[in-house]
This record gives C-alpha cells, structure tokens and sequence, in this order.
C-alpha cells in the first residue's frame, strides 16, 4: 500500500539480488540459498512474555535476509550490509565442536549469528553468508530476532535440514542465543512471532504454555501504521534485567510462580509487602495480560474502538507503572490520537525509544501521518504495515 509521507519497504526480492551482488563480490561466485525471518510489532502485550503472560504480535513486511552456499575448511565467513552496526562488518568464526565452542565476541552483531549457529539442532556445515535487511534497528520491531530466525531458517536451506524440528523448537533455539550470545533475558515472543506468523493474521501467544492462536486481520479498511520515533535512549543496560527481577519478586511476595497466576485481588491483598516501583511493575504486568486477551477478542469482532483504547490504556501503563517510555514516545501517541479515524495507538517493544504502533482506518492514514509530522519534535519515520508472513526459505533462480 503507497501512502504519501510513509516510506516504501522493499520487497524481498530487492534485498535478495543486493544481497547476491554483494556476495558475489565478496567471495567471487554465487550464493547458492537464501532465506528470510521478518521482524515484528506487537499490537498489544509488552514486558509480559517473561512474566508467563500472553502477546499479540504480528509479523512485518520488513525483513532479514541470508544468502549464502557451503565453504570448504572449517570456518564461517559472514559479512552484514546494515549500515548502522557495530564494525567490523565482516567477521570469520569456526564451526563449532566440542573442543572448540563458540564465544561471543565483538563485534556485537555477529553474536546473533554465532549464538544461531552453536545452537542449530543438526549438524551445521562451514558456510559463506551476507545479510541484509530491511527492519530498523534499536526500532522495537525486534531486528535481532529476525536476523536469528532468518540465519537458523538459511542453516535448514543449506544443510536441506529442520524437517524433523518443530517450529517451537527452532524458535525456543533462537531464544537461547540471545541468552547466551547477546545477555539479552529475553521472553519468547520476537523468536515465536518471526518463525509462525502468517500473512493477514496477527498471533495470539500464551507464554507459559508456548501455544499461539491465529487471529484474522484482514479488514481491508483497517491498517496498522508503525512510527519509528528515530530516537534511542542511552541505557545503563541494566532497565530490562531490573524490572524482570521485579516481577520475579512480585510474583515470590505473593506466593505465585509467575505474575500471570496473580489477580488484581491478589495484588491489593499484599499492597502493603511491596515497595511503590514494585507494586506498579507488577500492576502493569498483571493488567497488561487482562488487556492482551481482551484485545485479541475484540479484534475477532472487529470492535476496532475498544481495541484502540485497550492500546492506549496500555501505553499508559508502560508510562506511568513500567516506567519504560520516553517523551519522544508520549509525544508520538498523543499526535496520532488527535488525528480522525485513529482508533488507538501505544509505544511497542522494549521502550526508551523505538516505534509506535497505530490501529486506523485507511482512509485516514495519509492526513494521520501529516498531523504527526506537524507534532512530533523529531522527525519520524512512518511505514504502513499488513501482517506478514513468518520465515521460510527462498530461491534464488
């Protein structure tokens, strides 16, 4: 869909022949397989993954891509197009074996690679590779995840295996390499949506029992408008770590294993034994799955009005009880909830900066997207987004 002021995605196949072009150059002859793991918005359902919660996402149009064939010796030679990682952008690694398992390292994006490659379920072979990709990065629509996802569904293309592999599984693969490889805690989702997701369906996730549940997003008068804020706040690192320990203890105050066994009540009751950020960690984790569930059923109904403001209220909470906004964020929210025919919209991802996600009618995207321009005080960057398809692998004839 070409809306004025929002940016066009490339297809596929454009990162594709970029991709060819540049390994050929590289390593002077032609790749032989290639593959794809999109990145993802999550419409609603943040910070409740590893809380055990459930979340809504959908997979984007903006993808990664891997082309490559197999190497002779023992060595993986990997090099990135994306612009705004860390350098170098070429790196070389072994393959693992026992005797030699894989560290990570520098540079930080090749630990993606690495954590996918050590944690592939088969037998992985030496390989050349180039990536390139069209999901912004440090955007909240989860470009690590694409790039694992998108590497691991190569690895099956190169080695003609995975059949015997579950989807979960591959992802939950995916999942521990960015425990291991990049010390992100993260929850399931980013892996589970870029691996499942299909085209005109957002997923409905349960995190504790790993099952996702298809949702049709199909209404042709309906869109999802995701904003790229195009800020990203300076972290000490330790934000994620701290508030997943929060509501680690939350859960243990009040005797639960995790905050998706506690209630409201349950909350209230023991008010009292936890401390002010605690409580309010807590109460938006708690909500925000209330929220989540409500919200997948009303998109089933097509109640886009109460959807829209199940999203607002859950920005709210992210805001004020998660703390994990930023005003560049709350300004890009307020802008598009002033605009006719938004029905609701929320910051996405981890927070601190990133994208926001809007739920409005078509017809009213262009005049929407002029009004948060004239708004906001940065400059952002606007995509019209229909939920895609999840990864798979693709020919290069």
């Amino acid at each position: 869909m070409e809306v004025v002021g929002s940016t066009k995605i490339p297809a596929v196949s454009e990162l594709v022949s970029k991709a060819k072009a540049a390994f050929v150059d590289k390593f002077g002859c032609e790749p032989q397989c290639a593959a794809y793991g999109p990145g993802r918005v999550n419409l609603i359902g943040e910070h409740t993954d590893y809380n055990e919660g459930f979340v809504f996402p959908m997979a984007l149009p903006q993808v990664t891509v891997v082309v490559g064939k197999k190497s002779e010796g023992n060595v993986c030679r990997v090099l990135t197009l994306a612009e705004s990682v860390d350098e170098p952008k070429y790196v070389e690694f072994p393959v693992p074996s026992a005797e030699t398992p894989l560290k990570p390292g520098s540079p930080k994006w090749a630990n993606y690679v690495k954590g996918v490659v050590a944690n592939y379920i088969g037998s992985v072979v030496p390989f050349d590779a180039v990536v390139v990709s069209s999901v912004p990065l440090g955007g909240g629509v989860s470009s690590s995840a694409s790039l694992e996802v998108a590497t691991y569904t190569f690895l099956d293309a190169l080695t003609n295996g995975g059949a015997d592999v579950s989807k979960k599984d591959k992802a939950l693969a995916c999942q521990k390499a960015e425990h291991e490889y990049a010390g992100m805690p993260c929850g399931i989702m980013d892996q589970f949506i870029s691996v499942m997701g299909q085209e005109g369906h957002a997923l409905l996730i349960d995190c504790r029992s790993m099952e996702g549940k298809l949702v049709p997003m199909n209404d042709p008068n309906v869109v999802v408008l995701v904003t790229n804020s195009n800020v990203k706040h300076e972290l000490t690192g330790s934000e994620y770590p701290t508030r997943k320990k929060q509501c680690e203890v939350a859960a243990k105050v009040m005797g639960k294993k995790s905050l998706r066994e506690a209630s409201m009540k349950d909350l209230e009751e023991f008010k009292e034994k936890l401390d002010d950020v605690m409580y309010r960690r807590a109460r938006h984790v708690i909500g925000e799955i209330i929220r989540t569930e409500e919200a997948a059923k009303c998109l089933e109904q097509g109640d886009y009005t109460r959807f829209g403001k199940l999203m607002v209220e859950s920005h709210n909470a992210l805001r004020d009880d998660y703390e994990v906004s930023c005003p560049e964020l709350d300004e890009l929210v307020v802008a598009a909830m002033e605009a006719e025919g938004v029905f609701g919209s929320r910051m996405t991802g981890g927070g601190f900066g990133g994208c926001t996600v809007t739920l409005l009618k078509k017809e009213a995207v262009e005049k929407a997207i002029q009004h948060i321009q004239k708004r906001y005080s940065q400059t952002a960057t606007f995509y019209v987004c229909p939920p895609a398809a999840g990864a798979a692998p693709l020919s290069l004839s």
